[in-house]
């Protein structure tokens, strides 16, 4: 999953990139509005950590609502030391999902961070399912046929991309961006070879993990 940060305080942006990296996240940073404006003009992302007063031609409401207008669909959620209810629902009605007042619980963080990836897509509670494979995003583990199957950070950060993306084709380049990031060494055989491995520790792989010749795979 590829997250962007829009924060101006260094230490909460660092504490945050750093914290979320080590939750298997891919992050990048913007530290002022027109940062994260050209970023998502010229990338994707699966969320986006936007605080509200930020420096720059926006504010984090006026950004969300151009980010709206712009038919961007991703979740939004919203960091502020705001607290009045008021401020709650200018929030709210610029377009983003979520709202967390600082100071607030990393792991209150991360559950916000995970309902909402699972928000678009309609997945209810933690595990994400395609025919007999259960993946549980809380506990890490994945199931074939409720028998636990083992593995790597890699895989299981691949495999929860495609389940959350179910019905969809993903092009190799969309799964390196997204789970691999900027790792230049990483190639579209990497993919292969990943999913490869996943099909194989599945069982009946190929029928989860489907190949759409000349696109990429699909999870139905």
């Amino acid at each position: 999953m590829k997250i962007l940060v829009v924060e101006d305080e260094v230490k909460i942006s660092r504490s945050l990139e750093k914290g979320l990296q080590a939750e298997g996240y891919i992050v990048d940073v913007a530290n002022d509005s027109d940062a994260a404006d050209s970023m998502i003009s010229s990338g994707s992302y699966d969320l986006i950590i936007l605080d509200w007063m930020i420096p720059g031609k926006y504010d984090g409401p006026t950004l969300a609502e151009r980010w709206r207008h712009a038919h961007e669909q991703m979740p939004i959620l919203m960091l502020t030391a705001k607290t009045s209810i008021g401020d709650r629902v200018q929030g709210l009605d610029s377009g983003v999902d979520d709202y967390l007042v600082k100071p607030f619980s990393f792991d209150e963080l991360l559950a916000r961070i995970r309902a909402l990836l699972r928000r678009p897509k309609d997945h209810a509670g933690n595990e994400l399912t395609a025919g007999p494979v259960v993946l549980n995003v809380i506990a890490k583990t994945v199931n074939y046929e409720s028998k636990p199957v083992h593995v790597t950070a890699k895989e299981f950060q691949l495999l929860e991309y495609l389940l959350l993306h179910r019905g969809e084709v993903l092009s190799k380049d969309q799964l390196l961006d997204h789970v691999w990031a900027d790792d230049t060494r990483v190639q579209h055989n990497t993919v292969e070879t990943f999913i490869a491995n996943l099909r194989k520790k599945i069982g009946h792989g190929e029928r989860v993990i489907k190949t759409v010749r000349g696109y990429g795979y699909k999870v139905s």
